[in-house]
């Protein structure tokens, strides 16, 4: 099975895009699925039929769905959502305004992403292709598998045999109700599906494809895209260059267009020289429907195939020797200066801009010491030596 994010800045034409891929592989007789995570749904427009929040077929092979986030929501939170109100019922908060502070930001987007996890397990589907939310959101969403995972290693087992131990006490001192056991097993499991999300998304199957127009604020996105995507450990396989003008036939206005996405082509070459990079010509109309999208498919990947399996090793590698260890990791676009890295007992802290990663290195590291670190080309490569010798 193969799956396929799509993301990209706001309006560059993501959801098309992953749109035209989902009609191509269709076309190609493969079993397809596209759904969005986006709470701004597109694909309904983008196909020109009504999509339902279950699997909808729209044509042979093809199944399209736009994710019922609440829904999901309500499956995987309602248990630790039911505790919250309670401790608001008590602390006095009117029921209307409690419900909506037990909503967390931006959860209901996560959850979606559990949809992806129960069809990739089903074994329905050759393809599935996810329109992810515009980038800022889905780099937050891949993020936080991981950061969960943290959290649930060093922090959740502690404090659920504290809460066990001195509940009555803690009730009586507090005057609020403390968790059940319900209330902690709905947080594991959460837990355990958002990270085999996590799991399959950085695996071998999976692959970003960054969507992009010739511009350079958009440009300059996509390049943070590809480094803070690496960072997290996920694989990104190219880059659609969408929206070109064809050339001016003597136009002036046209030809300084022309001319200016020219040179921001020229920049995208050398930005993702190791990726693969696909190009869309601006339409004098928008492509709607599946043989139209199928049509721009065929166009953008020009008789290559953009379902091939992703060639190479992930981002994150560990090599070893007798008595030594480099991790490598690879963070495209970034020198020494742009990289912050400091090491807490069995963690990595690794932290580009905005966007920190907390990596726990393997037991068999736990003896080793940092004995340097370099950025090569855009690979951050740590040494560590074993204590001692």
């Amino acid at each position: 099975m193969r799956i396929l994010l799509f993301t990209g800045k706001g309006g560059v034409g993501k959801s098309t895009v992953a749109a035209a891929t989902a009609a191509q592989a269709a076309a190609r007789g493969l079993r397809t699925l596209v759904l969005s995570t986006d709470a701004a749904h597109s694909l309904a427009d983008a196909y020109g039929v009504e999509v339902g929040s279950d699997p909808t077929p729209i044509a042979d092979h093809l199944h399209v769905q736009q994710v019922d986030a609440q829904k999901r929501f309500e499956e995987s939170w309602a248990d630790i959502q039911r505790y919250l109100l309670s401790v608001l019922d008590v602390a006095g908060v009117d029921p209307v305004a409690a419900e909506e502070l037990t909503v967390i930001p931006g959860a209901e987007e996560v959850l979606a992403l559990l949809e992806l996890r129960l069809h990739a397990l089903s074994g329905t589907w050759d393809v599935i292709v996810v329109d992810c939310a515009p980038t800022a959101e889905t780099l937050r969403l891949l993020a936080l598998p991981e950061a969960l995972g943290w959290y649930m290693e060093r922090v959740f087992p502690f404090e659920r045999k504290v809460v066990k131990a001195l509940k009555p006490v803690l009730t009586r001192a507090a005057g609020v109700p403390m968790p059940q056991d319900s209330v902690f097993d709905a947080i594991e499991r959460l837990h355990a599906e958002l990270d085999e999300v996590r799991r399959l998304l950085s695996g071998p199957d999976a692959s970003v494809r960054i969507v992009m127009t010739p511009e350079t604020v958009v440009l300059a996105e996509a390049r943070r895209s590809f480094t803070t995507l690496s960072l997290f450990g996920y694989r990104v396989d190219g880059v659609v260059a969408n929206r070109i003008f064809p050339e001016a036939d003597g136009d002036p206005w046209r030809a300084g267009w022309v001319e200016a996405q020219r040179r921001v082509l020229a920049e995208v070459d050398q930005s993702f020289a190791g990726l693969t990079r696909w190009r869309s010509t601006y339409r004098a109309h928008e492509p709607v429907g599946v043989d139209a999208l199928r049509r721009l498919a065929d166009e953008v990947y020009l008789g290559t195939d953009p379902l091939a399996p992703v060639v190479g090793e992930g981002p994150l590698r560990l090599t070893r020797t007798a008595g030594e260890a480099v991790l490598t990791l690879e963070l495209p676009g970034v020198d020494r200066s742009d990289v912050d890295l400091a090491r807490h007992g069995d963690d990595l802290v690794v932290t580009v801009g905005a966007y920190r990663r907390l990596l726990t290195l393997p037991p068999g590291l736990s003896r080793h010491a940092v004995r340097g670190a370099r950025v090569v080309d855009g690979t951050l490569q740590v040494r560590f030596e074993e204590v001692g010798r």
